[in-house]
């Protein structure tokens, strides 16, 4: 019988790939020999200079599938000087893992990974199947990654019943929180035009930076909502003003801003791109500067209500950990934000304390915690 998979080991050896988005790094390569060595079916579905992963094990068809969703590749290293560590090192000290991707999340994708692999070689489901999805555009523009492997799924005829998604989810202690959904997310940028004069003289001119300030003012001020029954209050934050002018006697003829919204799901960003250039209209009346409007809707805000997967979940991790998950929407996008589209999906991963920063970090135990877990929830989805 085939040793028990080491998620840590495989989180070293994933994290040796130097899978800097876009990069491939050969992450892929290793998870697809694991993957097929222990009976999983594996395609390569790249699209637009970005890799990713298809695996299943069991039929295809109508079947109860239970699937994992993750990324391989990892952000930048920023000042390397500055790690304690080699951050493509995976070396292990005083029980702490050490490198990129070790908490974000090279370490989740080998727990699930491990969990599959022993899952389905000691208790196989007679009439199931498991899916991983694996993408290496998470941290990137997001284009084609898991939407290219949903994609491809449609074309292919197939599908997830379930789908969990390891993302680092816990703020401070290992069990604490999984996410039942997420806000959406939305960037717009304002370009005001105006017309150039003498500070002198104002006017003379029309003062783009008055006409912009009216219209930050009013969008940071408004009270998008006062939060749902599982979300927070909508947030509005102005990132930035410039006017590219360093005479101090100029108006300048142009100045431009950027918005972020986070949203709840009493919104849609169509909805509130449309309150926007409302916004931006009403300033242009008042003041006679004209603005541009563009925007960026980087996904939905979505939820998966409580029920069966979440109260799978859940047990699972207070049996485990002893801890009771809370059910949040708190947090960034992720790529649940695609999924959810397709099945409900719920995300469950480590503490993600470092993720990002340098010297990212995970202690071991906490690798091995994490693929308990996915395998106790393997054993009762399909129980």
């Amino acid at each position: 019988m085939s040793q028990p998979v080491d998620p840590v080991d495989l989180t070293a050896r994933l994290i040796r790939c130097p899978s800097v988005t876009p990069e491939e790094g050969g992450a892929l390569v290793l998870l697809d020999k694991l993957l097929t060595d222990a009976g999983f079916t594996c395609t390569r579905v790249d699209r637009g200079g970005v890799s990713n992963l298809f695996a299943r094990w069991g039929a295809k068809g109508n079947v109860k599938t239970f699937g994992f969703n993750g990324h391989t590749d990892v952000v930048p290293v920023g000042d390397a000087g500055a790690w304690t560590h080699d951050p493509f090192g995976g070396e292990i000290e005083d029980g702490i893992l050490w490198g990129r991707g070790a908490t974000d999340m090279k370490s989740g994708v080998a727990a699930f990974a491990a969990a599959a692999v022993d899952f389905v070689r000691e208790t196989p489901p007679e009439n199931g199947a498991v899916v991983l999805a694996i993408t290496g555009d998470e941290e990137g523009d997001a284009i084609d990654g898991t939407t290219a492997l949903l994609d491809w799924m449609a074309e292919q005829g197939e599908r997830m019943s379930a789908c969990l998604v390891g993302e680092p989810t816990c703020p401070e202690t290992m069990g604490e929180m999984m996410k039942i959904g997420r806000r959406g997310s939305m960037n717009a940028k304002f370009v005001a035009q105006g017309v150039q004069g003498h500070s002198a003289y104002p006017h003379r001119a029309k003062n783009p930076v008055h006409a912009m300030a009216r219209l930050c003012d009013r969008l940071a001020s408004h009270v998008l909502d006062e939060g749902t029954d599982h979300f927070d209050a909508s947030t509005l934050a102005v990132t930035g003003i410039d006017t590219g002018n360093p005479a101090t006697n100029v108006i300048p003829s142009s100045c431009s801003a950027m918005v972020n919204i986070r949203f709840n799901d009493s919104h849609t960003g169509a909805g509130l791109s449309d309150w926007l250039r409302a916004m931006a209209d009403q300033v242009a009346v008042e003041t006679g500067v004209s603005f541009e409007v563009s925007i960026k809707i980087s996904g939905e805000s979505f939820l998966t209500p409580p029920g069966e997967l979440s109260d799978l979940i859940g047990r699972v991790v207070q049996a485990e950990t002893g801890v009771t998950p809370e059910l949040s929407t708190s947090g960034g996008t992720s790529d649940a934000r695609f999924v959810k589209d397709h099945c409900p999906v719920v995300e469950f991963g480590l503490v993600g304390k470092t993720m990002h920063k340098v010297d990212e970090q995970v202690p071991v135990e906490q690798i091995e915690q994490l693929k308990r877990i996915y395998r106790r929830i393997l054993e009762g989805y399909f129980a």
